[in-house]
């Protein structure tokens, strides 16, 4: 390659580097020329030592110094076969190496090229279940310097098989200089399936309805190159989702699935959401699980609900240049009245399509045993005295700390249906019972308190049903914080979120011990009506043991007398 071993200033039109450096290496390599044509630089060939991206890579930069914006960095990680183009007349790379006793080699060629220049047949879209396509001049030779990519999509829920029908193309071990990439998604920047050169038939197929394939050229030693058909094959198993959100009061979950990130040019590698330090867990899709108010999501109160924002964006890793698609995923948690409405934009070239799905609040309504508000109570029935105080709680369960609890109406029946009749304890904010005491607002927590009372001529419960009001705490000016209004006041207010809880049923002490009471005279009444039984028995017992002996000791003096008769006659006869 006639240049020196450990970096160099280079202003040739083209030029291949055959470079092998050793331990601690630290090697810069300028390309530059005063023309109007940009750079084209293929690595076609590295090999490592054993090491991480940060001990041992190429780094590559636009322009003529290595303060030059950086373009790419290559390692051992690099799934592909980079290459990297210039914006101007200029580019550098720098390889350093680390303290490992290993022979490192790599090949790279560059040429300096018009963007302009366009060669017939030379990559494109390709669209449909089936199609073919060849390389440029075929079946005559193929250009020198050429640099072709064909993006293939096929019907969703399909995968491509790539059957190279005729190929030939400069033969080499490691098919340094001409070479055919195929990659398993829409860039050249990961998802490498294979790299061919020589004479064969290969075939590929991608694990998705996207595929891309690359003819790299150098500048000698051409051949008529290839032809190619494609076709579409059924996925196997059931349909997955592309992406879908699920929302709660704590937590927002965006899940993708590979085969779609595949088809629009990106792996799990690719994504970040707003703040970068939560990282998705990857298993047979790309989960983000977070927080409400975390990660990066923005809050919006539009009056009538809220909504919570998050965007996974999608980039490339930098390791080669490609013309992906610009996409951005924004994921939005609508939270409205009595469900959350959950929303999946995705823009690509500024086109968006979207997903939607159901979910709610989680709010809960208890009893307190006073107005600290620290021992809940758990038993149900609640059984309490009549005019007895009860301390009531609704809770907001959410990750949002920035949300405030505002209890609009609450409803007494002694039916927990509330179909028959009511009783308002407080309506519109407003208490509607002489003994109804409402406390401040309380971040997630509404609470009031209101004397027992029991519904005459009716059932013995009481049940409660309440009508919540949820704001941002930020808005000063919400339904929230206005506390008591009339119904026309309240019919401009605004507020974010709307739902009910019921709690109860609520009984009297009284009926309990009405209960309690009755079963021991029910036992006493059982317990007199046995004694009377038992006494009974014992009383005929006696009176059939006296007629017994009566009996007995009658036929006994009988039995004598007879006896004594019997006796004075036989004297009598003698």
């Amino acid at each position: 390659t006639g240049v020196p071993r450990c970096g160099a200033s280079l202003n040739e039109l083209n030029k291949a580097l055959k470079i092998e450096l050793n331990a601690n290496a630290s090697c810069i390599w300028q390309i530059q020329r005063n023309t109007n044509q940009t750079v084209r630089a293929i690595f076609s060939y590295f090999r490592f030592a054993p090491s991480s991206c940060d001990t041992e890579s190429i780094t590559v930069y636009d322009g003529p110094s290595t303060n030059s914006p950086l373009l790419a960095r290559i390692c051992n990680d690099t799934d592909a076969v980079p290459v990297l183009q210039s914006s101007s007349d200029s580019l550098t790379f720098l390889i350093r190496t680390n303290s490992v006793a290993f022979t490192r080699n790599f090949f790279v060629f560059y040429y300096f090229f018009s963007p302009e220049t366009k060669i017939e047949n030379c990559g494109g879209q390709l669209t449909g279940p089936n199609g073919t396509f060849t390389s440029p001049n075929y079946p005559a030779s193929y250009p020198e310097f050429t640099y072709c990519v064909w993006h293939i999509q096929t019907p969703k829920n399909t995968k491509i098989e790539l059957q190279f029908q005729d190929f030939f193309l400069e033969l080499d071990q490691n098919c340094q200089f001409d070479f055919t990439a195929i990659y398993d998604g829409l860039t050249t920047n990961t998802g490498l399936i294979g790299k061919v050169c020589g004479r064969v038939q290969p075939t590929f197929e991608s694990s998705s309805n996207v595929m891309t394939v690359v003819l790299s050229t150098d500048y000698a030693n051409s051949y008529r190159g290839f032809s190619a058909r494609y076709t579409s094959v059924p996925l196997p198993g059931p349909v997955e989702p592309e992406a879908f959100l699920t929302c709660t009061s704590y937590s927002m979950e965006i899940v993708l699935s590979k085969s779609y990130l595949a088809s629009l040019g990106y792996n799990e590698t690719h994504l970040q959401l707003n703040d970068a330090s939560c990282t998705p867990v990857v298993k047979d899709s790309v989960i983000f699980s977070f927080p409400l108010g975390s990660c990066g999501t923005t809050k919006k109160d539009e009056g009538q609900s809220i909504t919570y924002t998050n965007v996974v964006s999608l980039s490339a890793t930098g390791n080669i240049i490609t013309r992906q698609k610009s996409v951005q995923i924004i994921a939005k948690c609508k939270m409205e009245n009595n469900s959350t409405l959950e929303v999946i934009y995705i823009t690509k070239n500024n086109v968006i399509q979207n997903i939607t799905s159901v979910g709610r609040y989680n709010v809960s309504m208890s009893f307190y045993d006073s107005d600290s508000f620290s021992n809940p109570v758990h038993e149900a029935p609640y059984y309490v005295d009549l005019n007895q105080t009860l301390y009531a709680e609704v809770s907001l369960h959410s990750a949002d700390s920035n949300l405030l609890v505002f209890v609009d109406t609450c409803t007494a029946s002694p039916q927990p249906d509330f179909g028959s009749v009511t009783y308002d304890l407080i309506r519109s904010g407003c208490s509607k019972d002489d003994t109804v005491v409402t406390y401040p607002a309380l971040d997630h927590h509404g609470r009031f308190k209101f004397n027992a009372f029991r519904f005459l001529q009716s059932s013995p419960s009481v049940y409660l049903q309440c009508d919540i009001l949820i704001c941002d705490n930020k808005n000063t000016t919400s339904r929230c914080t206005q506390g008591c209004v009339s119904r026309q006041k309240r019919a401009i207010s605004s507020y974010t979120w709307k739902t009910h809880t019921v709690v109860g049923p609520i009984r009297l002490k009284t009926d309990l011990r009405s209960a309690d009471q009755s079963e021991p005279l029910a036992k006493a009444e059982a317990g007199e009506t046995s004694n009377l039984q038992q006494y009974s028995f014992y009383t005929l017992s006696f009176v059939a043991l006296i007629l017994n002996i009566v009996i007995a000791v009658a036929a006994i003096l009988k039995y004598r007398k007879h006896q004594a008769g019997y006796g004075y006659h036989k004297i009598q006869s003698s």
